[in-house]
């Protein structure tokens, strides 16, 4: 790890920085290959690259995952390291959150926040665009690159950037897939083996949405569903919206976004796709 800096503080990030460009790559550790290729993604459009590493607090709800969450920092640091990270920025939650969890202030994520994964989770993005916002202001990036797997979470940064003038240009990077088309996560560490089968179905759904596009809308949905219901999986939502997750257009370029439970972890995947007109 030879020349890889860690910084605690905006202080020793302003020290490592100076006036360089940045490109920056948010995360809550447990870094995989989908994190990596983000790093990679992010690597040539900055002089500088900043990795964070934090588990945020305020977007787990009571009786989500946060205190089991995966912490592997020695090894994230490896992993940096061998994607080209200059600095990664670990503060401690009193550097993120002067004022306490109750009392900072907050970033109200608007209508789009509390749709799909809003809804079934209602205090998330609150929690996400305010530490995404507290980051920003800390590493002061030029570039910021987030993952395609957490679409709405990327929509909804972007607007936040836009909206507040964040002056922070906000890069999508495709999602990262194992072998048989399940998306990287974290919480794929969680899945028994019977469940890791069970959740390959997710990304078959998105498949055979995917197939059924110019057949219109209620076809994109049926075929989805009918893959799920074949694997006994459930899910939380299938929607079909548009770029910027609005009502889908026929004719025009369309996601597909699904959430289901397998077992105990909550996974979530999507893809683009072309309605039929």
């Amino acid at each position: 790890m030879s020349g890889l800096i860690i910084a605690r503080t905006r202080e020793e990030l302003n020290a490592a920085r100076g006036d360089s460009t940045v490109s920056f790559v948010p995360t809550m550790g447990a870094l995989h290959d989908g994190h990596v290729q983000l790093l990679k993604h992010a690597r040539p459009l900055g002089e500088i690259l900043v990795a964070s590493i934090f588990v945020n607090p305020t977007q787990f709800a009571p009786g989500e995952d946060f205190e089991s969450y995966p912490r592997t920092f020695d090894a994230d640091l490896e992993r940096c390291a061998d994607a080209g990270v200059d600095v990664v920025f670990a503060p401690a939650v009193e550097t993120m959150y002067p004022s306490g969890l109750v009392d900072t202030v907050t970033v109200d994520p608007g209508p789009l926040g509390t749709i799909l994964e809003g809804a079934a989770r209602p205090t998330h993005f609150r929690g996400v665009l305010t530490v995404v916002a507290k980051l920003f202001g800390h590493v002061r990036p030029d570039v910021a690159v987030f993952g395609e797997k957490d679409y709405q979470q990327l929509v909804l940064i972007r607007q936040m950037s836009r909206e507040l003038a964040l002056g922070v240009e906000i890069v999508g990077c495709p999602t990262v897939r194992e072998a048989d088309g399940l998306a990287m996560s974290s919480r794929n560490g969680y899945l028994s083996a019977d469940e890791r089968t069970k959740a390959a179905a997710i990304s078959a759904a998105l498949r055979a949405g995917v197939s059924a596009g110019p057949n219109g809308a209620d076809a994109v949905l049926a075929a989805a569903h009918a893959v799920l219901t074949g694997a006994d999986i459930t899910p939380d939502y299938v929607a079909l919206t548009d770029p910027e997750l609005g009502a889908a257009v026929p004719g025009e370029e369309a996601r597909l976004l699904v959430a289901a439970r397998v077992g105990t972890p909550r996974l979530i995947d999507n893809t683009a796709l072309t309605l039929g007109a």
